[in-house]
């Protein structure tokens, strides 16, 4: 095995304080959304605590963008190959059949990471929609919810306050699969804890003849 320093210490803050935001916000969604059906916490201390996280979640976004933009990371690390658009749709296609297949036949990971390339061309993908869109829009929509009369305007230019809880709801619905679907492919490594190990400690560990 060889070690690669795949996780620096901001990425790896910022991914374990974004998680547990995520989480909490998850839970603390479900109970404002279901308040008449689920009862593990007020209402009101839901959306306390809701509030609270979700501005924990808007100061994180701000410094993932600050480091990834002024490290120059982004580019390398988030944006697909599309000025190569036949060997990115090749590499898709390779990454979508290991997932579907090859995995569970023992055939070996196509993609090999490496500090300006940790993601494959499918999680690159994803990503970049998640940190480009899904989350920027859940913050305006948070934003809109939190408080409708200060942010009129913002609800205004998304067609109104049901048009925002609407999408809020909905992204919610999406992260909250996400969460399931990331801690599976978390454990797709050479043990199921390397990966998030590597998460910990920054190390991912590789055999040699990768």
């Amino acid at each position: 095995m060889k070690k690669v320093y795949l996780h620096p210490l901001p990425v790896r803050i910022w991914h374990w304080i974004n998680a547990i935001s995520f989480i909490i916000l998850i839970l603390t969604g479900l109970q404002i959304r279901l308040v008449d059906k689920w009862h593990w916490i007020s209402f009101q201390t839901a959306v306390k605590i809701h509030s609270y996280f979700g501005f924990i979640l808007l100061a994180n976004y701000f410094i993932w963008a600050i480091y990834y933009f002024f490290t120059g990371k982004f580019f390398k690390i988030y944006i697909p190959p599309f000025w190569r658009p036949i060997d990115w749709i090749k590499g898709m296609l390779r990454q979508a059949k290991y997932y579907a297949f090859g995995i569970m036949v023992g055939d070996k990971n196509p993609h090999h990471p490496t500090p300006d390339k940790k993601f494959n061309p499918l999680q690159q993908v994803f990503y970049l929609f998640i940190m480009i869109v899904c989350i920027p829009l859940q913050i305006i929509t948070g934003l809109v919810l939190w408080d409708p009369v200060k942010f009129k305007w913002l609800g205004n230019l998304m067609g109104g306050i049901q048009i925002a809880s609407l999408i809020h709801t909905g992204l919610w619905v999406f992260y909250a699969f996400f969460i399931f679907v990331h801690i599976y492919l978390s454990t797709l490594g050479h043990t199921p804890l390397a990966h998030i190990i590597a998460m910990i400690t920054g190390y991912e560990e590789e055999h040699e003849e990768h």
